[in-house]
């Protein structure tokens, strides 16, 4: 990213909306906003394997593994306002399982772009599935949009919700009921 170039075209807008960017408090501001673009949008900049970087392990199971409540923060694309809220993944291995930290990490490269919360969820779920080439993977995710929120309809208890279910998550009825019956569960309140 050109840090100096998006510090210029922020000093620019906040002149076009009537600040002066030399008055104390936005004196930092083009290149703090430069620093949060650059962090926020890094998942632009994310390479998948990089990212898995071999923590793929055979392990002969076939049971479902879920990682919910991931918690994720992106920009819609529409007003660039966030949306956060969380993530909740599901998949059934054949023969390799990820480091759990990975399916985390997943969630936060496709977040950390401009998106749309549908192809969100379509991208973790790919993502998964093309990684470790699993029997079905489902993917639902809960948030909240701050253009929906602080601005237009200005509905502040407004949640959406998407999903994405592939392979035996999508095919089998009783592989689905069994992903949403275990995402349900009470949240434990402390951490162990």
């Amino acid at each position: 990213m050109d840090y100096e170039r998006v510090e210029q075209l922020v000093r620019e807008l906040l002149i076009q909306i009537g600040e002066d960017p030399e008055r104390e408090g936005l004196i930092r501001t083009p290149h703090r906003i430069a620093m949060a673009l650059d962090y926020l949008t890094s998942g632009y900049r994310a390479d998948i394997n990089k990212l898995i970087n071999n923590a793929i392990f055979t392990q002969e199971t076939n049971n479902m593994v879920i990682a919910r409540d991931i918690e994720l923060y992106s920009l819609c694309e529409h007003h660039m306002l966030p949306f956060f809220g969380r993530c909740h993944i599901g998949y059934i291995p054949k023969g390799n399982v990820f480091g759990i930290s990975k399916l985390a990490r997943m969630v936060d490269m496709y977040a950390r772009r401009l998106q749309i919360q549908e192809r969100l969820t379509e991208q973790i779920a790919h993502s998964i599935m093309d990684s470790c080439a699993a029997e079905g993977v489902g993917v639902i995710i809960e948030a909240q949009h701050l253009c929906m929120m602080m601005r237009g309809v200005e509905k502040q208890n407004s949640m959406m919700t998407t999903s994405s279910v592939l392979g035996s998550f999508h095919n089998t009825h009783a592989t689905r009921s069994e992903f949403l019956t275990l995402i349900a569960k009470p949240r434990p309140h402390t951490a162990y």
